[in-house]
């Protein structure tokens, strides 16, 4: 991908983000994704691609980092058993019933066996609600929805990883499930991820206030973002974990300093401005390497997998909420159907996707491909154009539910 084709795209970014004055009906990444298609088809950007190491390493960190430091740590704290058991157990529970909804249905079509189905099922599962937040914030009252759909994004992204992982290397080299491994392998990288990135936000968090200049505080946070992401890597640690942690414990601090402003405002002023950058080039090129695989996408099955991801997701959402006393009064079908409607995928998506085609050969892979790549851009478009008018229309009725007449 040359320097010319990054600033093209970049351009085409810019001139959307300034047209679309309704992103609330019309989410920027949704139009982003639509046009990397369409220029799928101009021979000029025939030759562009782009590969899981791209998004994975340059992309994902500075989006995740941007979500992390932004998030509120006390509503972390007061939502932290619900968005724990919805990015772990929660994930993994979505991820085996949709697996086997895949497996049956997809006997029928594309003959997928039971692993090739939960392989397909854990590349569904991570959530990437990218504008969907905003959206909610503007549309409900309720600023504990969307608390949790951020707090469960940014989390269930090293779940995922860990999941998929284990079931690729069965499906790629024949291996047989072993769940004291998948055990061992999920707390080492999710628990080392973490560590990590509490030491390394807690002693960047003190760094900060020795650089009174603001150019340098940024420059601090880059490395914070990118530099704990690849030092998780390199121990084998989730990279994911690493920079959310670590983001966090800014967003920590950020509560218990009284330079918290001045802080705040440097790093806003840089990081406002890389998270549509990268939003624009990782949507464009989602757009543009999807369109070889969605040509053969399997429609039909695509779009009963996509239905029944949102029915399960509903049910798991629904169920958890069950399990804390704090929830269970407080939300009732509205909400848990809000919350699993936010649950759209995208870029974590878009890796494990690309990983397996990597892994994959071609006679096996394919169909996988062809199959998952439908059901995300299907959940991209849909829900993102649904996301406003639902919750519009859910926190219209609760008005009337408590003030009727």
């Amino acid at each position: 991908m040359t320097t010319t084709i990054i600033i093209i795209l970049l351009s085409i970014g810019y001139i959307i983000f300034t047209i679309d004055k309704k992103q609330n009906n019309f989410p920027v990444p949704f139009i982003l994704l639509l046009t990397g298609i369409g220029l799928s088809f101009i021979p000029y950007f025939s030759g562009v691609h782009v590969t899981e190491h791209i998004i994975y390493n340059i992309f994902l960190p500075g989006l995740l980092f941007t979500s992390a430091y932004q998030f509120s740590a006390k509503a972390l704290r007061k939502n932290a058993r619900v968005i724990a058991t919805l990015s772990t157990i929660g994930l993994i529970a979505t991820a085996v019933l949709l697996g086997m909804v895949t497996y049956l249905i997809g006997g029928a079509y594309l003959n997928i066996s039971l692993v090739g189905a939960l392989l397909i099922a854990s590349i569904l599962t991570p959530t990437d609600p990218v504008s969907v937040v905003s959206i909610l914030k503007q549309s409900t009252d309720d600023a504990s929805t969307a608390d949790v759909v951020e707090g469960e994004s940014m989390i269930n992204d090293g779940t995922s990883v860990v999941l998929f992982s284990v079931l690729s290397g069965m499906y790629v080299n024949g291996t047989a499930f072993e769940l004291s491994k998948f055990l061992g392998d999920f707390f080492y990288v999710s628990i080392g991820g973490i560590v990590l990135g509490i030491i390394i936000g807690w002693l960047f968090s003190k760094l900060v206030h020795i650089t009174h200049h603001k150019d340098y505080q940024v420059m601090l946070s880059i490395i914070i973002a990118y530099g704990g992401f690849h030092l998780a890597e390199h121990f084998g640690f989730s990279g994911v974990l690493a920079t959310v942690t670590s983001g966090i414990m800014l967003s920590w601090e950020f509560n218990h300093t009284n330079k918290e402003d001045h802080y705040r405002e440097a790093l806003a002023g840089f990081w406002n401005v890389v998270e549509p950058t990268l939003l624009t080039l990782v949507f464009l090129l989602i757009g543009i390497e999807a369109t070889e695989y969605l040509t053969h996408g399997h429609w039909v099955m695509a779009s009963i997998v996509f239905l029944a991801s949102i029915i399960i997701r509903f049910i798991i959402v629904s169920g958890t909420m069950q399990l804390f006393r704090g929830w269970r009064h407080i939300v009732d079908w509205k909400k848990a159907l809000l919350i699993s409607w936010s649950g759209i995928r995208g870029t974590m998506s878009v890796f494990l996707l690309l990983s397996l085609s990597t892994m994959a050969s071609r006679s096996t892979g394919d169909k996988l491909l062809s199959l998952a790549f439908s059901v995300v851009v299907l959940s991209l478009v849909i829900q993102s154009i649904g996301i406003y008018p639902l919750s519009k229309w859910l926190a219209s009725a609760e008005q009337k539910r408590k003030h009727p007449g």
